[in-house]
């Protein structure tokens, strides 16, 4: 985030994560991204250590209750580490707290986010099944309600963190005749008996986060781990979507950063032709390129972040959360490709960083929402709010400043 945008207070908070960053052992990312670590444990731990969990949450429950636009500060610079670090990072101190500390019961509050903040647990968030990501409310996962409990069954799949959690945020229809959207809810699952996974993804990238595949078999859920209402899942989705999806987009700014900076370094030293690379508008212009696509992915993610508190309408917030999801995601994208593409052959190997930043970033317009449902959800949005303004009388007519505008017999629209 913009160092000029942040108070004292976020810059000392940025200046701790950085620290934390620069603890990590190369050997560790290097591990991670064979495979031969699963899951990186220590280091959530060791950010819990050091208070770094959940800075958006009450200090009673280990958080340090900052703002929206410290959490998106902090998701890049952990970003910055890797991908994977970010998703991580992202799933247990920002998704499911979230959906705890909003939706949940003192009870819930105390028994589940204050030991994790503290590094004691481990949570995941369960939407995706084997059927489909996208069509998020045809879930086929059923809650059965026995009298003091509820009964599971049913699959998710590509669980972060899945291999390691002692707890689920798991989504299932209570009542399979109501509409879909509206027969959904939220339970608090602990690893019992019945709750089985299975780390068994080949991933392209972003490896070592245990995402694994959920089997819940007959699994005992009492009914005080029914989060918010009966059949009032939606209402936790939503809320849901908004660090999921921002959080996305701030963690995904951090994982290019490291491919814009090996570039810039390396066209700075590599010579042909008698010159430094550099000096060549080829690279140097895909350079500002990725610079300027970073800058803007920041200006973007900083606005969204400061209008989610400010009061705006749900679906003016939906829509701009959507787009700077979309944008950024695809922006960083490109930072890491014009990295690559200015490095040549030697980019493509594992001598640099970038191939593995390029792998890891293709998830980042695929997960927590595909790109094209934020361009689904910022279409709908936008004209919804365009025949609002329209019919509050809160904007100018553009049409009738032409010169022909009179022309009726041209505006054809059938």
């Amino acid at each position: 985030m913009f160092d000029y945008l942040l108070t004292a207070e976020q810059l000392r908070l940025r200046d701790e994560v950085r620290d934390l960053v620069r603890s990590v052992p190369r050997q560790m990312i290097l591990d991670m991204d064979a495979d031969k670590i699963e899951f990186p444990k220590e280091f959530l731990r060791e950010a819990a250590r050091r208070n770094l969990l959940g800075c958006r949450y009450p200090r009673a429950l280990g958080g340090r209750e900052m703002d929206w636009a410290t959490a998106c500060m902090v998701c890049e610079e952990v970003g910055v580490l890797g991908y994977i670090f970010g998703c991580v990072f992202g799933v247990g101190a920002e998704l499911v707290c979230d959906a705890i500390v909003q939706h949940g019961t003192e009870e819930q509050k105390q028994k589940y986010v204050a030991p994790l903040l503290r590094g004691e647990l481990f949570a995941a968030e369960c939407l995706t099944e084997p059927r489909g990501g996208s069509d998020f409310f045809g879930t086929t996962t059923r809650a059965e309600d026995r009298g003091d409990h509820f009964v599971l069954n049913g699959q998710k799949r590509f669980i972060v963190g899945g291999t390691v959690a002692d707890y689920f945020l798991v989504y299932a229809r209570t009542d399979p005749a109501a509409e879909p959207h509206k027969g959904i809810s939220c339970f608090v699952v602990d690893r019992t008996p019945g709750v089985k996974t299975k780390y068994i993804y080949g991933l392209m990238g972003s490896r070592g986060g245990g995402a694994c595949r959920l089997s819940l078999e007959d699994v005992r859920v009492p009914k005080e781990n029914l989060l918010g209402r009966l059949h009032g899942g939606r209402a936790v989705f939503d809320t849901m979507m908004v660090p999921e999806r921002l959080g996305t987009a701030a963690m995904t700014i951090g994982a290019a950063r490291p491919a814009l900076e090996v570039a810039t370094e390396y066209t700075t030293k590599r010579k042909a032709f008698g010159q430094v690379i550099n000096r060549f508008e080829g690279v140097s212009f895909q350079i500002a390129e990725a610079a300027m696509l970073l800058d803007a992915s920041r200006a973007m993610t900083y606005t969204t972040a400061r209008a989610i508190p400010a009061g705006l309408p749900d679906g003016r917030v939906r829509r701009l959360v959507s787009e700077t999801k979309k944008f950024v995601t695809e922006s960083c994208q490109k930072v890491a490709h014009n990295a690559m593409q200015v490095m040549g052959g030697i980019g493509y190997t594992n001598v640099f960083p970038v191939e593995r930043i390029v792998r890891d970033l293709r998830l980042a317009s695929i997960w927590t929402g595909s790109n094209e449902v934020m361009s689904m959800i910022a279409a709908s949005e936008w004209y919804r709010e365009h025949r609002e303004m329209r019919a509050a009388g809160k904007t100018r007519d553009p049409e009738p400043d032409a010169a022909e505008a009179e022309a009726a017999e041209e505006k054809v629209y059938e």
